[in-house]
């Protein structure tokens, strides 16, 4: 047999594993809320709802602790983080830094083939905006910013957007589908979505300067609302 003439079909997509299933459900339930910030995440009953053992639980918190969704506290063990607006608001400018270049630079390289590929796209996220559980409409939106991040050869700044992915989609939890925002979030990602297909970059990053401006704003409303009162333990 000669080796050198063998061709493989190409794996797009890997199956997922039991501990990927089990970081993607806890990573869902921590930013749909199940988990309320400051709450002890305890493994016995953590393995019996999802039916997996003690190991898979801890490398699971392990790795959203890694993700910034967890914190291990001293005395008390693994609860879910709080995210407070200085910290977000660090997410922000990172945000909008990484994704105002990847636009804008997308806006000028992109191929003859991006253009279907981002609309597909946006059109992905609008099906999920009204799902009841956020998980797909997370995903979808991750998905939007991806091909931007790659079709503009980004792809060490989308592993440093990746390692905030949890955190992000919190955020994103929190603002996407606020009523009280001047614009949707839908209409800010169309927004994005046609600057950057009009081969414009000033538009490009203008229009994700924009959307990270009014995400901020909003997100700022909610965690000083919700912020801890003075006095109070910061994990609860």
């Amino acid at each position: 047999m000669n080796t050198s003439q063998t061709t493989l079909r190409k794996i797009d997509k890997a199956p997922k594993t039991l501990r990927d299933i089990v970081q993607e459900r806890m990573r869902e339930a921590i930013i749909d809320g199940h988990f309320a910030p400051g709450e002890r995440l305890v493994e016995r009953p953590l393995c019996d709802q999802l039916g997996v053992s003690r190991t898979v639980v801890r490398e699971t918190i392990r790795y959203l602790e890694a993700e910034g969704l967890v914190e291990i506290i001293p005395n008390r063990g693994p609860v879910v983080a709080r995210l407070s607006w200085d910290q977000a608001q660090q997410i922000y400018d990172v945000r909008r830094q990484l994704e105002g270049s990847a636009a804008a630079v997308c806006a000028a390289v992109q191929g003859p083939e991006f253009a279907d590929a981002l609309s597909r796209a946006l059109a992905a996220v609008k099906v999920t905006m009204n799902d009841t559980e956020w998980g797909s409409l997370l995903r979808a939106t991750t998905d939007f910013y991806r091909l931007i991040f790659l079709e503009a050869g980004h792809s060490i700044a989308w592993d440093i957007v990746q390692r905030l992915n949890g955190r992000i989609s919190r955020l994103r939890a929190l603002t996407i589908a606020a009523k009280d925002r001047e614009t949707s979030g839908m209409s800010h990602m169309t927004a994005i979505h046609d600057a950057i297909l009009s081969r414009d970059p000033d538009r490009a990053r203008k229009a994700v300067e924009a959307h990270i401006a009014d995400a901020a704003q909003t997100a700022q409303r909610f965690l000083k609302e919700t912020a801890p009162a003075a006095g109070e333990a910061p994990n609860g």
